[in-house]
């Protein structure tokens, strides 16, 4: 199962801190229990690392409030063979 980076930004107000944190908890989204927060060092971000089966998976689990907002990434690591083929000359 793929695994996938999220990231939503919000403003820098511990109000907006609070909003985000309540749009999560209201909307019964279980990755709010997953999210790294930057906020104490002036970073208004949260991050979370997830395995879904999908991009659109992955979005269902966000409250549509936040979706806007929200970069989805997908994860993926490379052996050091990989590497070595995409650094041959």
């Amino acid at each position: 199962m793929p695994t996938y980076l999220v990231e939503i930004p919000h403003s820098e107000t511990v109000s907006e801190c609070k909003k985000v944190i309540n749009v999560f908890l209201n909307s019964g989204s279980h990755i709010i229990s997953h999210a790294h927060w930057g906020c104490k060092d002036g970073v208004h971000k949260m991050w979370f690392i997830y395995d879904f089966e999908d991009k659109e998976s992955v979005l269902r689990a966000i409250p549509p409030l936040m979706r806007p907002q929200a970069q989805v990434i997908e994860l993926v690591k490379f052996r050091v063979e990989d590497v070595r083929l995409y650094t041959a000359d």
